[in-house]
């Protein structure tokens, strides 16, 4: 498998912290320049930086909607996936990828990272969510020091 058919989500809070959105704006340009595809909500705050990064670099972007009509979209999102069904999109959104990266977030990056790792897809995470069971830490979320590890992290955990 090439790069150019590896799938990498960015997810996290449409209202992000002003560090989040430049977080999230170098990763989208490191997964443009590495040839793989952005996917994300299409949305606002992180994930229309990171679509701005990707674009910025040349990159493709899929924006998975949550609503009825495509121009709900970012204006960065290259191919906007019209959805109708809500924060139920969230599924969508991961199991469109094969590595997620979360930037910060609330409760519906939360969701989002739940169904990444039920589903067997690695979460790579830069200031976002700790997880623990019976009170023991969960490292199920990969933890990176900055935009360039998160998606080389990302890019070596998406097996062919």
């Amino acid at each position: 498998m090439t790069t150019e058919n590896k799938f990498i989500a960015v997810i996290g809070n449409s209202k992000a912290s002003a560090s989040e959105i430049k977080l999230a704006e170098e990763i989208g340009r490191e997964i443009a320049k590495s040839g793989a595809v952005l996917v994300c909500g299409g949305l606002d705050g992180v994930m229309e930086a990171a679509c701005r990064g990707a674009v910025s670099a040349g990159g493709l972007t899929v924006g998975i909607l949550p609503g009825t009509n495509r121009h709900e979209a970012n204006q960065y999102v290259k191919i906007p996936i019209v959805t109708s069904i809500g924060y139920a999109r969230n599924i969508i959104v991961v199991k469109s990828a094969q590595a997620v990266i979360a930037v910060g977030g609330g409760y519906g990056t939360l969701t989002e990272i739940g169904f990444a790792l039920k589903n067997g897809i690695p979460v790579i995470g830069l200031d976002t969510w700790k997880l623990s069971r019976k009170n023991k830490n969960d490292d199920s979320i990969i933890r990176a020091e900055n935009a360039a590890d998160a998606v080389a992290i990302a890019l070596d955990m998406i097996s062919d």
